[in-house]
């Protein structure tokens, strides 16, 4: 039996297409079930007519990764978990609900699974657990330091693959993937997708930085493949391609049949917008659109290297070209 905690996220729901295609039965997690409706419609999207008798292998079952005798009760007869659930929020008032949903709610997986007698746990992980500095390249090796701009997330992802690492010290086989950001199908208001919308709206503001960018599709299968294989305790960089922010603006917009964002913002632009976003969110009492560590990342230079998971894998990353067509193909809303 393999058990996927945040079945209906962007990641986890592509899990799942993938793990269909197996015999081993699977058990999703879910919180809403008005979500499943979208794993549904990914499942039309990729298999078409096959699409009904590939979910029906699927045991949809709801729980949280903070209650943990729901968690023991999810985990009977689990031999593998792929634990994709998280927080991602970059506002300085989530801290708190990311420290207690990705590291203690990790922790929460980690305990239950080494009382379950799991045998191997394969975790989803960020870039932003990796080290490194602008105008270097990071691997698997560069060693994490917090700094005054290291963003309350990149703090709760590192402090949960040091619960991951744990459970291995007490016996729990895992294995880690660190992608960046993800695209692909999905709802275009949730998460990294968030930028599709905006750009269709009309974006005409690009910052210097870069980002790295890596197609679910690939994460997901890299997942399933580091699982069915021998490889155990390591960690994997998933990068599609490090690129200049202008340029995947470009491209999404060109795909979208927009007009490419022409106006280069400086860094103090950016800081006063953040501001003015976190004050307008004040008194709202919504979230800022912009926060200090989004306008700091905007102008960040990091680049990361996949060549370990190539390498051991032996598999090529998707064109970013083809990433931006699915996902407007796919699009859920």
């Amino acid at each position: 039996m393999i058990l996927i905690t945040g079945g209906t996220g962007l990641l986890g729901s592509h899990l799942l297409i993938e793990l269909t295609r197996q015999a081993s039965p699977i058990r999703a997690m879910y919180r809403s079930e008005e979500r499943i409706e979208n794993v549904k419609k990914l499942f039309q999207f990729y298999l078409g007519d096959a699409w009904e008798q590939a979910f029906a292998k699927i045991e949809w079952r709801q729980g949280d990764i903070l209650d943990v005798p729901k968690l023991e009760e999810l985990m009977e007869g689990v031999e593998t978990v792929y634990h994709s659930a998280a927080l991602v929020s970059f506002a300085t008032r989530d801290f708190d609900k990311l420290i207690k949903i990705n590291r203690e709610g990790t922790s929460n997986v980690v305990n239950t699974a080494l009382g379950a007698g799991v045998k191997t746990l394969a975790y989803v992980s960020s870039t932003a657990a990796i080290g490194g500095k602008d105008d270097e390249t990071s691997t698997e090796e560069t060693k994490w330091k917090i700094s005054p701009r290291t963003s309350g997330y990149s703090i709760s992802k590192y402090s949960a693959e040091k619960e991951v690492w744990r459970g291995v010290e007490e016996g729990l086989d895992c294995v880690i993937v660190n992608p960046c950001l993800i695209f692909g199908p999905g709802a275009w208001d949730e998460s990294s997708l968030t930028i599709f919308r905006t750009v269709e709206e009309g974006l005409p503001f690009y910052s210097t930085g870069t980002n790295a960018i890596v197609d679910v599709r690939d994460v997901a299968e890299i997942l399933v493949q580091l699982t069915n294989s021998e490889i155990r305790n390591e960690r994997f960089l998933c990068i599609g391609k490090n690129m200049p922010i202008r340029e995947m603006l470009n491209e999404i917009a060109r795909q979208l049949d927009k007009k490419e964002p022409w106006i280069s913002t400086p860094r103090w632009l950016m800081g006063l917008t953040w501001r003015i976003s976190a004050l307008v969110a004040l008194f709202r009492g919504k979230k800022p659109t912009i926060t200090r560590a989004s306008a700091n990342s905007a102008f960040s230079r990091m680049n990361y290297d996949a060549a370990k998971v190539k390498e051991r894998l032996g598999i090529e990353f998707r064109s970013f070209e083809d990433t931006v067509s699915n996902a407007i193909k796919g699009r859920l809303g």
